[in-house]
């Protein structure tokens, strides 16, 4: 990913409402602002926690690997590492947050693999009853 934006705390701050709604996780800030209508536990609770840190009622509610995964589209930047907490998501979140999306490119590696494991596999069994 490029660099990221950085934000202070007070920026985040002064983003919250329903014209512009940034939220930050884990030292990530998101803007879910097109988000509020869609998500599933309804717009007012993303207003509630809206120019917060909001990371421990997030870990505490638990999301889906789906919804961890949705997040990546509405990355826009950090906080400044002067106010970064460092605290690392509770466990049970995937160990991809916060990454982006693999590249193409990199989907094609699992097609080789499997292609080599069904030849070894087809060797193997050549041999045994051969």
């Amino acid at each position: 990913m490029s660099e990221q934006k950085k934000y202070t705390k007070s920026e985040v701050a002064s983003l919250n409402g329903k014209e512009k709604t940034l939220i930050i996780l884990h030292d990530k800030v998101y803007d879910v602002t097109s988000f509020l209508n869609e998500h599933p536990g309804g717009e007012e609770i993303l207003l509630d926690h809206g120019g917060k840190d909001s990371s421990e009622d997030f870990d505490d509610v638990g999301h889906s690997k789906d919804a961890l995964d949705l997040m990546n589209k509405y990355l826009v930047g950090e906080l400044v590492d002067s106010e970064k907490s460092n605290k690392q998501p509770k466990s049970g979140w995937a160990s991809t947050y916060g990454d982006q999306t693999p590249k193409k490119e990199d989907e094609g590696m699992n097609t080789v693999l499997l292609g080599v494991v069904v030849v070894i596999f087809a060797a193997i069994l050549y041999y045994v009853y051969l």
